[in-house]
């Protein structure tokens, strides 16, 4: 590639003259986010751990740096900084930007149905639209039952699990994993909001582990990226779980089994809640006959679908088959 000459040579984002200038001019919060989102649109960064915007991310670094509930308030955003807490505003910012380190992994914090769960590079960063539906408790779903029994399968950081024990206070619900990291995460996070009573991690490889239960509801956010889209995920994606995100050459591994398996952990009246993204374009392509209902969502997603158990059984040889 030819250059030149007569243009300015590139400047690095965080050059130590710019860290120090930065360091010297800038006071505010207003000050700082403002920076971050300048040097977030500069570095081309990917969105999509939690937040869709560079002003929430640079938000969520400077709430853990303050050790503040989410940056909301607008009339923090005069106060002035001191000199250590803009240093180590900086410093995560240029993680973030640098390393493309989700902001959740950096402040070790993530929001899911308005509640803060501990997370780490052990488990996905919690951003299912499945929160909008625990909000509305199912209702569509269910027909208005409450659910004694819930299965949150493939839980991960225990988030989906968590919040349907708030929404559903006389429920008892079984969080599942594959994976003993994901698990302790799980675990810690069901002790931070003291539902040891209430919500149980249990070790299971899909429905492998847990012959014989049986749920009014089970939720389910299995692994469902496919092998193209693994190939090109931005670099963010790179610090989540393997195991967390792929599922086969078509991102339906998982949920194959999860739907040939699913009636028999059941009860009459259960409900099936799956999340499979963007691969339900092929899952409509390989099951048209099935009675998936495709939900919406007013605070955006896609891929969410239900089915109850009676359409389950209706289809089962062909759900095992397939």
């Amino acid at each position: 590639m030819i250059t030149d000459p007569n243009q300015p040579a590139e400047q690095p984002l965080f050059s130590p003259e710019l860290a120090q200038d930065a360091l010297e001019q800038l006071h505010t919060v207003q000050d700082w986010l403002r920076f971050a989102v300048s040097k977030m649109n500069q570095g081309d960064v990917y969105l999509g751990h939690g937040t869709d915007n560079p002003w929430d991310e640079a938000a969520s670094l400077m709430s853990a740096v303050l050790a503040l509930p989410p940056m909301t308030d607008e009339r923090l955003f005069p106060a002035r900084l001191t000199v250590r807490e803009r240093e180590d505003f900086l410093a995560l910012l240029q993680q973030r930007i640098e390393q493309r380190i989700p902001a959740a992994y950096l402040t070790q914090q993530a929001y899911f149905a308005g509640l803060p769960f501990y997370v780490d590079e052990r488990v996905l960063v919690p951003r299912s639209p499945i929160a909008e539906l625990i909000g509305q408790s199912f209702q569509q779903q269910l027909k208005g039952r409450e659910p004694g029994r819930i299965l949150d399968l493939c839980t991960g950081s225990g988030c989906i699990a968590i919040a349907c024990a708030y929404q559903f206070a006389e429920a008892e619900v079984d969080a599942a994993d594959i994976s003993p990291d994901a698990l302790a995460v799980a675990e810690y996070n069901i002790a931070q909001h003291r539902l040891e009573h209430r919500v149980f991690p249990l070790l299971s490889d899909g429905f492998d582990g847990l012959a014989g239960q049986q749920y009014d509801l089970i939720v389910t956010n299995p692994p469902y990226v496919d092998a193209e889209d693994m190939a090109d995920l931005p670099s963010e994606f790179l610090h989540e779980p393997e195991l967390g995100l792929a599922s086969g050459a078509d991102g339906l591994a998982l949920t194959r089994r999860i739907l040939a398996e699913a009636a028999r952990h059941l009860t009459d009246d259960g409900v099936l809640i799956c999340e499979v993204g963007n691969s339900m374009v092929a899952l409509q392509q390989q099951l048209p006959d099935v009675g998936l209902n495709w939900l919406t969502f007013e605070q955006g997603g896609i891929g969410v679908f239900s089915i109850d158990k009676a359409e389950l059984l209706r289809c089962q040889q062909q759900l095992e088959e397939w």
